[in-house]
């Protein structure tokens, strides 16, 4: 399915060192608002007082965030557990207090505005749970951009599988640095998402790599420049199809999701816009650069040489 068929392929690696120069630039930001500020964990990580509330009718999430907030609690994490009448509250604690003793000024806080507000339970969570938390978080990243690196070695090539890893981090280091960068709330569900946009990153690389393989087979005459042209102009149609539908959806979240939603499509919609980027301007050139070639991915024959313009070839995705 098309939208659209360009019939003149556009010149993408023609400017691939300027794209890449502005990737690289963006990059060492990014890092550098790592290291500087650092990322503002939630209570997930960095431990907390968690408490579970109960109402008599469905609660109203944002009065909640708002009473709790105007006891000068930041950081509050308000959401429905179970049903509409069920409240999860995850907040930090305060200095000069404990958790039983703000649990007992929050209820009364609570309370206030809602006579029916029942505390159903209330934990602490500590920072060594924190502490596993992130560390299960990494080794959770390391084994995805391995697993990564296997399949694309094993499906096309090492110097596929070394272009997608630089361009998929890449993409995961610029979400981080956002959130560095404006002192955005870290989460489990942000973590989550920087997970999915690994995986939806490499996707579109895949795609692409997949449309190179055959570009090889069938047009003998042109070049690897010419042959990487070739797989982005074609496949743009199915990218805008594929990442418009998903960013439609991401982006409802986003607006109607509340703030429970609101950081991890954020982070997706960061994600999406710079898996597109990196998969056309980085892998692809990385790949270039690296010396891919037509031996390198075709075996045995190589089939006669067609047209261009014909819509029937390239890869099947």
């Amino acid at each position: 399915m098309e939208f659209f068929k360009i019939r003149r392929d556009i010149p993408f690696m023609r400017n691939a060192f300027v794209f890449n120069l502005i990737s690289f630039v963006t990059f060492v930001a990014a890092v550098f608002f790592l290291f500087s500020r650092g990322l503002h964990l939630s209570v997930e990580f960095t431990g907390g007082t968690l408490m579970e509330v109960s109402y008599s009718q469905p609660a109203n999430l944002d009065n909640i965030r708002s009473t709790v907030a105007g006891l000068g609690i930041n950081d509050v994490q308000v959401q429905n557990f179970g049903t509409a009448q069920d409240v999860l509250i995850r907040m930090p604690v305060q200095k000069g207090s404990t958790s039983g003793q703000q649990s007992d000024k929050v209820l009364t806080a609570l309370k206030a505005s809602d006579a029916s507000a029942t505390l159903r339970r209330t934990e602490f969570v500590g920072p060594q749970v924190g502490d596993e938390l992130a560390a299960d978080g990494l080794k959770a990243l390391a084994f995805v951009v391995v697993g990564i690196m296997i399949y694309l070695a094993i499906r096309f090539e090492w110097k596929f599988a070394v272009a997608a890893i630089i361009a998929n981090l890449h993409d995961v280091i610029i979400i981080l640095g956002f959130f560095a960068f404006f002192q955005w709330e870290f989460s489990l569900p942000v973590l989550a998402a920087v997970l999915a946009v690994l995986g939806y990153s490499v996707n579109e690389s895949v795609v692409i790599f997949d449309r190179i393989r055959e570009n090889f087979r069938r047009f003998r005459k042109m070049n690897t420049e010419e042959i990487i042209d070739n797989a982005i102009t074609s496949t743009i149609s199915r990218t805008i199809i594929t990442h418009g539908s998903t960013q439609l959806m991401v982006l409802s979240m986003l607006v109607f999701g509340g703030a429970t939603l609101h950081y991890f499509a954020l982070a997706l919609t960061i994600g999406i816009l710079f898996g597109i980027y990196s998969s056309v301007f980085v892998a692809a050139a990385i790949a270039m650069w690296l010396g891919i070639q037509r031996e390198d991915l075709v075996k045995g024959g190589v089939k006669k040489d067609v047209d261009p313009n014909d819509p029937n070839a390239g890869a099947t995705v």
